[in-house]
């Protein structure tokens, strides 16, 4: 029985034993993978950069492009003594910049252990030739080719974005990322960096006994060809953004266009904004534009809360008009303002009473007072709280109070305040419609990014929808998501809108000394519909609005301008938003008087920095 069983146990030994064996000389002869990770430690991946997608506009022009830069590497445990001075001269740098690198190294040497730092970014080709010419003297220094981004048009700083190297924190959240990588990191580059990115790709060599490069591994078969990223068609007018640029110079603020009948964005400024020239090399430039205390990162078009002004009364009166508690034939009487206990909100002086129309045309403060007192004390509601609450979800079907969900990275949704918000502040039953009169007016508690404004003028465009804002266009390589092409209604029937446009129309293209307020902003022949917006300001002048679109009929484009401390909305937003207007509908700008004047004008001054 003890024979049987220790007989066994050797069989079942020499069974396994020979499963090993097997196993092993499979693995040696046959699997070539095993032998990839047994020699790993021997490996050299030389990384070989993909180039980066071109950007285009709408018409096709490149705005985003790619040249070639060159980049000094050095891998520690590789180098030998060298002439400090030499490689100092020939790289345009001083001896201490790499006495102080190579110290650097050292103290990190078993952290850095094979891997190629880079030691010098973006050297001019001058530099690279007279280096390539006698790198062999510096064993373990090398010189890489690699593309950074061109900008053959002035598109916008902070519109397209700007590529730089990741940095630890980036790693922490992306891992497919490594140190040494570059990555787009605000505007349209961070937007499409999947796309734009492209798939890097490696050649494999050998390293011998003593750490020397020896030869390709497998003659190359293993290495991997770069995938460049894709070509990005975006829905921006290069012509026309490079020209509200010219406009927004020197002013603080924002311009936006888009075009109401797709959502796609025309145009989006930023002023003042990051020159393009500065964009390729951004950490060259960083430290000045982060000191700017005009905040040039800041992108004010979809960044910036601001009191939207009386353009916001067009959305009163839409809502009164829905909710049954205004007629365009109501009359309201305004003397200056509308008077309530021993205190009166201010208005121009102009003929009383007025209709809707000649309201929006005038834009009276009064007149829409009694608006959104009517809207807040209709009886059909138990309380002033549910009657808010009411008007807040009209307000938030036009965009307003979160984010549009644009494509454009960083965007902010605003703020349109709740009931609660009152009813902590004034107590459940201690406020009512002159509490919060100064929303009547596009002011208090409201905050809007000049985007929503835009948008609101696409939406009034529209007769009612918008479809959301978005910045890139669909092509054969980039599918755009289905939520920009579903048209977006707001609670106010589409019959309405007709009831304020006429008064839009007017406020632009009535006859001199009829009382329109925008009256600089009218074109021959463009039928542009308009309104202006004053909006106070509690850091010095009022800030200047205007929202219009052209043609009446079947609107190709709406605009948004906002103009920090430029006080009326027809002084500086009106001609600024209508000469951008002219530019896109007729290819020129016959008013060069006016344009001269806006380009002309520096109101930098006026505005108080941070």
């Amino acid at each position: 029985m003890e024979i049987q069983k220790s007989s066994k146990l050797l069989i079942g030994l020499f069974v396994a034993v020979g499963i090993l064996l097997t196993k092993i000389f499979f693995i040696q002869v046959f699997d070539n993978g095993y032998k990839e990770d047994a020699t790993n430690n021997s490996m050299v991946y030389d990384v070989i950069y993909p180039t980066r997608g071109t950007i285009y506009d709408r018409n096709g022009k490149i705005i985003v492009s790619n040249k070639v830069a060159y980049d000094i590497l050095v891998t520690p445990r590789e180098v030998q003594p060298f002439d400090t001075v030499m490689l100092a001269q020939i790289l345009n740098v001083s001896e201490d910049f790499i006495r102080d690198k190579m110290k650097e190294y050292a103290r990190n040497r078993s952290r850095i252990g094979y891997q190629s730092m880079t030691m010098i970014k973006q050297i001019p080709s001058e530099s690279y030739m007279r280096f390539s010419e006698v790198q062999y003297k510096f064993p373990g220094f090398k010189g890489l080719a690699r593309s950074i981004r061109d900008y053959p048009f002035n598109a916008g700083g902070n519109l397209l974005g700007y590529v730089s190297e990741v940095d630890a924190s980036f790693l922490k959240s992306h891992p497919e990322y490594r140190s040494g990588d570059y990555a787009g990191k605000t505007g349209i580059e961070a937007a499409m960096e999947q796309e734009l990115k492209g798939e890097k790709g490696y050649h494999i060599y050998l390293r011998n006994s003593k750490n020397q490069i020896e030869s390709a591994y497998e003659n190359g078969a293993y290495d991997k060809e770069a995938v460049p990223g894709n070509d990005v068609y975006t829905t921006i007018d290069a012509v026309l953004q490079q020209y509200g640029q010219e406009l927004m110079k020197n002013k603080v603020g924002s311009l936006v266009a888009i075009e109401p009948s797709t959502g796609e964005i025309l145009s989006l400024v930023s002023s003042p904004g990051i020159d393009v020239e500065m964009l390729a090399d951004i950490s060259k430039h960083y430290n000045d534009i982060i000191k700017d205390p005009y905040k040039p990162m800041f992108n004010r078009a979809v960044q910036a809360s601001y009191p939207p002004g009386s353009v916001f009364k067009l959305v009163n009166g839409l809502i009164g008009l829905e909710e049954g508690v205004l007629k365009p034939e109501y009359a309201y009487p305004c003397n200056h303002g509308y008077p309530y206990g021993n205190r009166k909100l201010g208005c121009h002086g102009h003929r009383s009473p007025l209709i809707l129309e000649d309201a929006v045309m005038m834009s009276c403060n009064g007149y829409f007072c009694y608006v959104l007192k009517n809207i807040l004390e209709n009886r059909k509601y138990d309380s002033i709280q549910d009657s808010f609450t009411k008007w807040r979800e009209y307000v938030m079907s036009f965009g307003f109070g979160h984010k549009l969900g644009s494509d454009f990275p960083a965007e902010l949704g605003g703020n349109i305040p709740t009931s609660n918000y009152y009813d902590r502040i004034y107590g459940k039953n201690g406020w009512k419609f002159t509490t919060i009169i100064s929303l009547s007016i596009g002011q208090g508690e409201i905050g809007v990014t000049p985007l929503q404004i835009a948008n609101l003028s696409a939406t009034v465009a529209n007769n009612g929808y918008y479809y959301i804002p978005h910045i890139i266009k669909e092509s054969e390589n980039v599918k755009i998501d289905d939520r920009f092409k579903e048209r977006n209604y707001t609670m106010v029937d589409t019959t309405q809108f007709q009831k304020v446009r006429g008064g839009m129309w007017k406020a632009v293209n009535a006859p001199a000394g009829a009382g329109g307020t925008a009256h600089v902003a009218a074109v021959e022949g463009l039928d542009i519909c308009g309104k202006t917006g004053t909006a106070q300001n509690p850091r010095g002048a009022d800030n200047s609005v205007f929202i219009c679109f052209a043609p009446k009929d079947n609107p190709k484009i709406a605009v948004a301008a906002y103009v920090e401390n430029a006080g009326f909305g027809a002084t500086w937003a009106a001609p600024i938003a209508s000469l951008m207007i002219e530019k896109y509908l007729n290819g020129e700008v016959k008013r060069a008087d006016l344009e001269k004047r806006v380009m002309d004008g520096n109101l930098m001054s006026r505005v108080k920095k941070d």
